[in-house]
């Protein structure tokens, strides 16, 4: 259990690093390209730039974090193995109607407590890259935006060809990782996989299903 715990920890510790440092380096980016339209330059220093880079990384991490918009995508919703249980106990007569967040509680129980370690690397990890590689798509897709706009504006506004370059190779740039994510997009068709792994392990081991599902409501046995 210490070794799935620091697991998921380090796990949980690239799900905020990684789409946090790409925003801020996206950022960073779009800042110098946008400064030197205006005839500006970013004057921080080296150690300055280092901490600012820094604190934006993390702030930008852990509010991505917090959203959880991933979670209400389909490739997550759907073929969860907390509504196979739900399912599951519908479908035995002497059990009443499950709500899902008990199902969701029976999973995580299971998952803790019976099903093999290895099954947690493969959670952990897939849902690692689920969750990084769609915040890397919706940082890319708003970024690329924003440059395009920026790069159309100058272009129309301003006669200074060198921002307009700069911004369409940045934009470009950014909307070929958004595509490129997009056209070859692995993160939710493993997680569905990871998804059916978990819900193949809960059909083999039926008995056990059928046990903790009982034992979750003796009294429904009457």
């Amino acid at each position: 259990m210490n070794h799935s715990s620091s697991s998921f920890g380090g796990y949980e510790a690239m799900r905020i690093l990684i789409p946090g440092y790409y925003f801020a380096t996206l950022l960073m980016c779009l800042t110098w390209a946008l400064a030197g339209a205006f005839g500006r330059t970013v004057e921080l220093g080296g150690l300055q730039l280092l901490l600012v880079f820094i604190g934006v990384g993390l702030i930008a991490g852990l509010t991505l974090y917090a959203k959880e918009g991933t979670k209400r995508r389909k490739a997550f919703q759907e073929n969860q193995p907390s509504l196979y249980l739900k399912t599951k106990a519908r479908a035995m007569s002497d059990l009443p109607v499950m709500e899902e967040a008990e199902a969701r509680q029976l999973y995580f129980y299971i998952l803790n407590n019976h099903i093999p370690s290895i099954f947690h690397e493969k959670i952990f990890f897939f849902g690692t890259i689920y969750h990084t590689m769609i915040q890397i798509r919706r940082t890319s897709l708003w970024f690329a935006v924003l440059a395009t706009l920026s790069a159309a504006g100058f272009a129309y506004g301003s006669p200074n060809g060198q921002i307009v370059t700069t911004l369409s190779l940045f934009a470009t740039v950014v909307w070929l990782i958004y595509l490129l994510n997009v056209r070859y997009n692995k993160a939710d068709r493993k997680m569905q996989e990871n998804y059916k792994d978990q819900i193949y392990w809960l059909e083999v081991n039926n008995d056990l299903v059928e046990i903790l599902l009982r034992k979750l409501r003796p009294s429904s046995s009457r």
